[in-house]
């Protein structure tokens, strides 16, 4: 799993003469920053890492905030027809995501979002999955701590911002990981809707470079390279809440 990531690095920073060596060696005795600078002067990179980071941003930050007080609402509340409700959610998430994509399509480009950000962030902004992740993980909280909040006369928004979500952390914090690596990912929509070049994500780029610039190893493990680096910074912050984030949200109420 590691040596995939090293020599795609490694390869970023060798000289094209020791990309080109048979057999390959797997370290380098001259390295090189000339395909990061290649990079960034063949293509606008830095637009496409700020529209990459501000969607992938954007959409986790909704995510997390309409997920927990979905799953607040269906962990915690009774009200009339919720487990009908619930049971709907859980059904479209056996629903293939390619099936939504036309309807997702017609809708973007009558409300006149193609070529932009809300056409990126507003269809992705909540998901079934996360809606279930965030009730599986509230359920694991006492009703009697909730009980005694709302007895002290904590009102609704006050128990679910200073209770409710500190004590959803590993929750949170699991499903940002996810919610943000899903959209840093994302390949298929923003190649559907997004038509102008100042308007790209991340992945589109490497496509481009692909297509381009196929025989440039150097500068495609480059573009690699650079691209991996917000999702391994993310991982790296956050992975301690993932398996305990996991555990939760098995547990029952």
């Amino acid at each position: 799993m590691v040596f995939p990531f090293y020599w795609m690095v490694i390869s970023s920073v060798k000289p094209r003469e020791e990309l080109l060596t048979y057999p390959p060696v797997l370290y380098t005795l001259k390295p090189t920053i000339e395909y990061y600078k290649q990079l960034f002067s063949l293509i606008p990179m830095q637009r496409y890492l700020f529209n990459s980071l501000f969607v992938a941003l954007s959409v986790t930050i909704t995510n997390l905030l309409l997920s927990s007080l979905a799953g607040y609402a269906f962990a915690k509340h009774k009200f009339y027809g919720r487990n009908f409700l619930f049971t709907l959610i859980l059904g479209s998430m056996m629903v293939p995501w390619q099936v939504n994509i036309i309807p997702s399509f017609i809708i973007v480009k009558k409300l006149g979002w193609l070529n932009s950000f809300y056409g990126l962030i507003i269809p992705a902004m909540v998901n079934a999955f996360g809606i279930f992740f965030m009730r599986q993980m509230i359920s694991t909280i006492p009703n009697e701590l909730i009980d005694a909040a709302r007895i002290d006369g904590c009102s609704e928004p006050y128990i679910f911002w200073r209770i409710i979500l500190p004590l959803s952390k590993p929750g949170l914090a699991t499903l940002a990981i996810f919610s943000f690596m899903s959209q840093w990912n994302n390949f298929v929509w923003p190649l559907i809707i997004i038509h102008k070049s100042d308007m790209r994500t991340v992945p589109l780029s490497l496509a481009v470079l692909n297509s381009q610039f196929s025989n440039n190893f150097g500068l495609l493990m480059a573009g690699a390279s650079i691209s991996i680096l917000p999702m391994l910074v993310v991982f790296i912050f956050l992975q301690k809440y993932i398996v305990k984030g996991i555990v939760f949200t098995g547990l029952k109420e």
